[in-house]
């Protein structure tokens, strides 16, 4: 096989698993995000904070955020050997400890290949931007 049909294959096997994990985002589905989500993850937001593989399981289990909306749009998906990032327009709309938000914010989501398959390794979002505005 050669390596621009493998890349092609990654792409589509890299872009399946980041939707899984966007949705199982919006459901607070712990269990897949620990499937896809790498043991030493970590998340940058736009504000600067860094959030762990664990901060990010125990805010699903908590229920403390509640989604109408979580979707994605406007993927590309990059490959270079045994990494895969995926950059992408996050549009967000719920309730967090009881306070509304809805915001749209660019994301770029780091996968590296394993042995177990790709693992979610770094995300880094831009500052949250009003729904309008993007």
């Amino acid at each position: 096989m050669s390596g621009k049909k493998q890349s092609g294959k990654d792409e589509e096997i890299v872009l399946e698993l980041d939707r899984r994990y966007q949705k199982a985002v919006e459901e607070n589905d712990a269990s897949t995000m620990d499937e896809i989500l790498s043991d030493d993850f970590v998340l940058v937001t736009g504000l600067g904070k860094i959030f762990t593989k664990q901060d990010l399981l125990n805010e699903a289990r908590s229920g403390s955020v509640v989604y109408e909306r979580q979707e994605d749009s406007d993927h590309v998906v990059r490959i270079s050997g045994d990494t895969a990032v995926i950059t992408a327009k996050l549009w967000a709309k719920g309730i967090e400890n009881g306070k509304a938000f809805e915001y749209k914010l660019w994301f770029s989501d780091t996968y590296v290949r394993s042995r177990e398959g790709w693992k979610y390794f770094f995300g880094q979002a831009s500052t949250r931007q009003s729904p309008d505005s993007l």
